[in-house]
């Protein structure tokens, strides 16, 4: 089963997505007590935007996603840094107790989720992982920033009016970056048997160009729903005719990871 996140969509995916700083890698890393005999799993992995950067922390990564041109552009960019020990998987949350039996009981350190977890059963899943997870390993629910449309800015708030009369539907989704989304993870994290959970954030700024802002709207829109190629020069001068002139548009980003441990 896929989501809708293939082809092209998955190509703005891998070019526009952001990575992940530095110092949340130190985090997670510090929090697990991550070494270069652990294996972890990015579960959702996407383009491997968190894998691919973990594979030097850590023995061996396996990155899992639904969408094989994800996986496809991942391998690609784990190819093109040098990465080697990274396995790539099609498959997703229901899948973990089938991972579990070829992995074997407590084999990894981590499994990392960024920014994927609202298209899981999170509270099944937790359940799953954890008797994969070694003593003091545990789970990362990792986000990394709301969606363009929905942060506090006026150039945010006209994309999100230009995007919702173009698709004729309300965007109220936060992809589980809300507060009330990390809650619900974090109760459920308690609920599964996981202790200390806690999140881990950092903060920064980030500038997009419109190139860089058209970019990331068209890694989130489901590929049935992507204008076609003939189509978005039109569609791009519509976002452009509505947003503030002033470029470039400012982020203020908020990348945070939710901890659990286990015993």
């Amino acid at each position: 089963m896929t989501l809708g996140f293939g082809g092209e969509v998955a190509e703005y995916y891998a070019k526009f997505r952001r990575g992940y700083p530095s110092e949340l890698f130190d985090a997670l890393q510090a929090a697990f007590a991550l070494t270069t005999d652990d294996a972890v799993l990015d579960l959702g992995c996407g383009t491997g935007q968190l894998a691919v950067p973990l594979a030097s922390r850590v023995r061996s990564v396996i990155g899992m996603d639904p969408e094989p041109d994800m996986l496809l552009l991942a391998r690609q960019s784990a190819a093109g840094q040098g990465v080697t020990n990274a396995t790539w998987v099609v498959g997703g949350d229901t899948d973990v107790p089938a991972i579990g039996k070829l992995a074997g009981p407590r084999s990894l350190a981590m499994t990392v989720i960024g920014q994927a977890l609202h298209w899981m059963r999170h509270e099944d899943l937790f359940r799953d992982l954890k008797p994969l997870l070694r003593p003091q390993g545990g789970i990362a629910v990792v986000a990394n920033g709301t969606p363009l449309w929905l942060q506090g800015s006026s150039w945010s708030r006209a994309l999100r009016t230009c995007l919702e009369r173009h698709f004729g539907t309300e965007l109220s989704a936060m992809c589980g970056t809300s507060t009330q989304d990390r809650r619900a993870y974090a109760r459920a994290l308690d609920g599964a048997g996981f202790h200390d959970v806690q999140e881990v954030v950092t903060e920064c700024s980030d500038e997009l160009d419109f190139d860089q802002l058209i970019g990331g709207i068209y890694s989130a829109i489901p590929e049935g729903e992507l204008p076609a190629p003939q189509d978005r020069a039109a569609f791009a001068e519509h976002i452009r005719q509505a947003l503030p002139t002033a470029q470039p548009f400012i982020e203020q980003v908020r990348a945070c990871a939710l901890i659990g441990l286990t015993r």
